[in-house]
């Protein structure tokens, strides 16, 4: 039943210490406490930043999925983003969520972070400044954000237990500014912290960020939650300033180890009360006290979210190369009227995998936006190359006890399985993933009889939570020793398989057997500690060394243009670890297809679905390449539109893309060291303030090891930028201006970036040639002309002083440059800062 909001200092002073501690952490996996005899309401939340899922992880009511962060960062709008806020908001809402679990807004350090994809930039101001966007999108509308991760968080390898070590300067002016502008900009309601330790102190109970920086210098009155089992102590944690332990019940904060630390004076009082204060203070925000609803989840999939989606998936895609205007295509230059469709044009890569991933309503693969858009041009398909990750699960020619298709799946409460089962089920196939729940089981076995209708040396791959085997007639033919090397990979799909090879004759029946023990207690994600996961899979020889390539070339010779569309699919980018390889998965079979059908047809255009840079070693072979990113449920109609000129490409690189990983700033620094000597896993951030474009535009040679640069797109029309002028504005801020004129035959849009480089910078205290101070887009029609005003404060142009602590503005020669790109450079004023000064942070 409503009610009105309470006094919060008045509803404190009625509570018990117990009732205050029973606020700090979740109810259950989603949602918080609540006490009814005090009138305190429970909200839920929700993943994620490109969709509100829900809370099945797996297959639960449909949801939107729209675009991946680094899609909607190529954008450069922020009303847009604002727009996906809003539409973010209603999703949640249909899924009984108040609070949405983004935006994620940590800087892309290298192209292998495995949640590159689920963020926004490697540059702060344009991940910042997104994250506004978003943020006041969700808030606007009643639905809290969570700026997450806080802080340091940017890569899976060893993630729960890595220790990045960060300069403060290096933490000040790249990691920790996004979230400063998000915090001060748009005031997200709740903060997430990060999995790993900073500088020594794991996230959740470190009081440099928490204490100091964000509750302090910054001024943020919100609640601090953990990421979902990212707390890591007790009475740490609460007094650093973890608000809520997630997720429930509790395993850190236990009413009575709580009680007894308040009581034995390690832990105060005001600590506790200030704690159930923010998470109070957060359902006061969420008007969670006049309706304490939670309503059922329902799918509704609404057609101006459809058309947001569209529009947003098709703005974010960046034209890398168009070589003589191969694009937008016409049906007028196709003298066959024939197009190959290859590679993944029959897949749907709308997002990554792990907590950003959704069951969407649908997805529309390449193959039907194109037959959509072109529906009377003959379209040949061919996959051309290998890219699955995990073998599928081994469903096909096997009978239960019963002679029923599928398994026998037994599972046993305790380690002894000489008795009969506790639970004997059939299932379609020997897989079992907890979702979070406290499993009773130690053993499951699963049983099943093999009857191939096609001899071969196949393949089948093991994996399980815990120590697992595999028998085949009886006898072991894989084992897994200990626990899966990453569980949570195992949770979500990605996991890294050891395949095995045997022998079986056609119409020979075999006996399968896997067996399974619950995972030790030995570290890694908490939630799945004594837990027990089960999957096996299984290829055909035939299958797994098919020569797709072959066909693909044939296809591409007789064709007008050869579309290659190349990617990751969520297997292969996904939480839970980083990339395997920076060329396109697997093991060179992308490439080797690109490369071949470039060499069969002239005609050759590569549509790349990933959310970070690859390497692309055909890239002088090919006539367009087209960067689409994961573009949301839309991804068909959005790459179409592009493709035929619907849509005049407007798309600006979030991100650098290096020629070869060894270019990489953090290359020889990422992922780090491995623990040793009873340490934990270490990564050194030896690149400092040097991230990204800032490590290349450093000289020549650094430039030369870029293939596309930062802010880098082109356009179906032309622009002119000119006549930039600097007028002081006052004692603090400039004003930049430039002349933007649309040259072209089309409309379009532009993205106006202004840098920002001390011209004599001190020797020992080295600065970017460039930074991005500010940007602005631009919509023009042909032969249109616009003035273009972009501010710069003198507080834009410090550098972090770590002995001092505050932010320091050189006297000295400063350059600011308008650029297309962080390489193109479109027009550039000097200007003289007389007199230094400092800010606090």
């Amino acid at each position: 039943m409503a009610s009105p909001t309470p006094d919060i200092d008045a509803l404190l002073r009625s509570m018990t210490l117990e009732e205050k501690i029973s606020l700090l952490a979740g109810k259950n996996f989603w949602e918080t406490v609540d006490l009814p005899a005090k009138g305190v309401p429970s909200f839920k939340m929700s993943d994620g930043p490109n969709g509100a899922r829900g809370a099945a992880l797996h297959n639960g009511p449909t949801a939107a999925c729209f675009p991946a962060s680094t899609s909607l960062a190529s954008t450069w709008d922020v009303e847009l983003a604002r727009q996906i806020g809003n539409a973010l908001a209603e999703e949640a809402r249909t899924k009984g969520a108040r609070a949405l679990l983004g935006p994620t807004v940590c800087p892309h350090r290298h192209p292998l972070g495995g949640r590159n994809f689920e963020s926004f930039s490697e540059d702060p101001l344009l991940a910042g400044k997104m994250a506004v966007g978003y943020i006041n999108g969700l808030q606007e509308k009643g639905v809290a954000a969570t700026i997450k991760h806080f802080a340091a968080n940017e890569q899976e390898t060893s993630r729960f237990t890595v220790d990045a070590i960060v300069s403060e300067r290096a933490l000040r002016e790249i990691y920790l500014r996004p979230f400063e502008i998000a915090i001060k900009e748009a005031n997200p309601w709740a903060v997430m912290t990060a999995y790993n330790s900073l500088n020594g102190v794991h996230a959740d109970m470190n009081e440099f960020l928490l204490q100091r920086v964000l509750r302090g210098q910054w001024g943020w009155k919100g609640m601090v939650m953990s990421d979902w089992g990212g707390t890591n102590s007790t009475i740490e944690s609460l007094r650093a300033g973890t608000d809520l332990e997630m997720p429930g019940p509790t395993k850190w904060r236990a009413s009575a180890a709580v009680s007894a630390a308040v009581k034995e004076g390690k832990l105060s009082a005001e600590v506790i009360e200030q704690r159930a204060r923010n998470v109070l203070d957060l359902l006061v925000k969420l008007k969670s006290f006049e309706d304490p609803s939670i309503p059922p989840e329902q799918s509704v999939n609404k057609p101006e979210h459809r058309a947001l989606i569209r529009s947003a998936g098709a703005r974010g895609i960046v034209l890398l190369k168009n070589e003589n205007g191969i694009l937008p295509l016409r049906k007028e230059r196709l003298a066959k009227n024939k197009v190959a469709l290859l590679g993944l044009a029959k897949e749907a890569l709308i997002h990554g995998g792990g907590s950003a991933s959704v069951n969407a309503h649908y997805r529309i693969t390449p193959e039907e936006g194109l037959k959509a858009a072109f529906g009377d041009v003959e379209f040949v398909y061919s996959k051309g190359a290998h890219t699955f990750r995990q073998l599928p699960p081994f469903s096909k020619e096997v009978a239960d006890a019963d002679g029923t298709p599928g398994w026998t799946m037994e599972s046993f409460k305790t380690t002894d399985t000489s008795g009969p089962a506790d639970s004997i089920t059939s299932c379609e196939d020997p897989t079992y993933i907890p979702i979070f729940v406290n499993d009773a089981w130690q053993v499951i076995r699963a049983t099943g009889i093999f009857t191939p209708t096609v001899s071969g040396s196949h393949y089948l791959a093991l994996t399980g939570l815990g120590p697992s085997e595999l028998c085949i007639d009886g006898v072991q033919v894989y084992s897994q020793d200990g626990n899966c090397a990453d569980s949570m990979a195992f949770i979500l799909g990605g996991i890294k398989e050891t395949t095995v090879r045997h022998h079986f004759v056609a119409g020979r029946s075999y006996t399968i057997q896997v067996r399974t023990v619950a995972s030790s207690p030995e570290g890694g994600f908490a939630l799945l500690e004594e837990k027990i996961g089960l999957r096996l899979g299984f290829m055909r020889e035939q299958d797994h060394n098919a020569d797709l390539l072959s066909d693909a070339v044939a296809a591409a010779k007789d064709a007008d243009v050869a579309l290659v569309f190349t990617g990751h699919p969520p297997d292969w980018e996904t939480e839970g670890q980083d990339q395997a390889s920076f060329h396109l998965p697997a093991d060179g079979s992308q490439d080797r297809l690109v490369d071949a059908v470039a060499g069969a047809n002239p005609n050759t255009v590569v549509v790349n679905c990933t959310g970070v840079a690859v390497a692309m070693p055909w890239i002088h072979k090919v006539r367009a390449v087209l960067q689409a990113w994961f573009p949301g449920q839309e991804a068909g109609n959005a790459i179409a539109d592009v493709l035929v000129g619907r849509v005049n490409p407007e798309g600006r690189l979030p991100v650098s893309f290096p020629r070869r990983l060894e270019d990489a700033p953090a290359h020889g620094n990422f992922p780090g060291s491995e623990a040793a000597d009873g340490h934990p896993p270490t990564v050194r951030y030896e690149e400092g303030v040097f991230v990204g474009y800032r490590h290349y535009d450093r000289g020549e040679r650094e430039r030369n090891t870029v293939l596309f640069p930062f802010g880098h797109g082109l356009s179906y029309t032309t622009f002119d930028i000119s006549d930039v002028e600097v007028q002081k504005v006052d004692r603090e801020s400039f004003d930049v201006s430039a002349h933007v004129k649309n040259t072209g035959r089309v409309a379009g849009a532009e993205v106006v970036q202004l840098y920002a480089g001390r011209l004599d910078s001190a020797l020992d205290t080295p600065r970017p040639v460039k930074e991005l101070k500010a940007f602005a887009k631009v919509r023009l029609a042909p032969g249109e002309a616009k003035q273009v005003v972009l501010n710069i404060s003198r507080r834009d142009l410090a550098y972090f002083k770590e002995e001092e602590g505050v932010w320091v503005v050189e006297a000295g020669s400063y350059r600011l440059s308008i650029c297309r790109s962080v390489a193109d450079v479109a027009g550039s004023k000097t200007i003289v800062i007389d007199q230094p000064g400092s800010y606090k942070p």
